[in-house]
């Protein structure tokens, strides 16, 4: 059994917010590096060794699963426009196996999707056993744009939060860990990262008028956030805070709590079902 890496421990400790505590965002810098190796350099430098790591965990995870090992993995990453959600999804999914990897952008329901229950598209793009699934955006924008924009009356809303509990409850009980990361992004760092969208014609692609509105929205959406962090966290199912303005920190961060719950899961390869020795002595005497 691989060792587990005390430095490793210790970022999930620092990074996890207290469950049912009060958050206060304001208090929580954008620009921290907690658990920092080293340094830019050393942290893109360590992010590929891990790579490999994960790679080998998500092999035996899946490995596993065939042998009838229900366990999967669901990374689910919040934050703000420009958080670098995206850009996590890209840095980490390209650190695994796309065989064995399942991921889902959620953006505005589509007339389906509205005619059900909430947690119903979400439920649909669910990593299945063996898999390692990762959401850009989830079924916590149900609780924020809704909230913000008003898209659902208060009480609905509120009835979300004990709804997403029990969700992520069941989903825990059904052999999924749920590594939920908050990007944690300042107003400023997103106005430059905007404006640089607006500055290169290969960015351009990525703006939407609609953000400059949010910008206004902005106190709104972190109260939002603040509640959600508080309400829907748990045991089952904890929070961790990214600070997300400096790039390499926050791709090195979540690859990093993906690694320890993987490590956790501890997946090993099924015994074989068969006769090793019979089967290597006829392939012998066959070829």
């Amino acid at each position: 059994m691989t060792k587990k890496g005390a430095g490793e421990q210790e970022l999930r400790t620092r990074l996890r917010l207290p469950p049912g505590e009060p958050v206060d965002l304001s208090a929580h810098d954008t620009r921290a590096t907690p658990g920092d190796p080293g340094g830019k350099d050393a942290a893109l430098a360590q992010t590929g060794r891990m790579g490999r790591r994960l790679a080998a965990l998500q092999d035996r995870l899946w490995a596993a699963s065939t042998a009838g090992d229900r366990r999967r993995v669901l990374l689910v990453l919040q934050g703000m426009d420009t958080s670098g959600k995206g850009g996590t999804v890209k840095h980490v999914a390209g650190l695994l196996n796309p065989a064995g990897c399942r991921v889902r952008a959620f953006r505005a329901p589509t007339a389906e999707e509205r005619a059900h229950d909430f947690l119903w598209r979400v439920r649909r793009a669910l990593p299945r056993p063996g898999e390692i699934g990762i959401f850009d955006r989830s079924h916590y924008e149900d609780v924020l744009v809704a909230r913000v924009r008003h898209l659902a009356v208060p009480a609905e809303i509120g009835s979300r939060y004990g709804r997403i509990n029990d969700f992520e409850r069941s989903l825990a009980d059904d052999g999924v860990t749920v590594v939920k990361c908050f990007l944690h992004l300042s107003a400023q760092e997103q106005r430059r990262r905007l404006l640089r969208r607006l500055d290169r014609p290969d960015k351009r692609w990525k703006f939407d008028p609609g953000d400059i509105e949010d910008r206004a929205l902005w106190p709104a959406y972190q109260e939002a956030y603040a509640t959600v962090l508080e309400r829907c966290a748990g045991p089952h199912a904890p929070w961790y805070l990214v600070p997300a303005d400096r790039k390499w920190y926050r791709n090195w961060a979540v690859c990093r709590l993906l690694l320890e719950h993987l490590r956790d899961l501890d997946p090993r390869y099924p015994e074989a079902d068969f006769d090793v020795a019979a089967c290597r002595e006829r392939l012998t005497r066959h070829t």
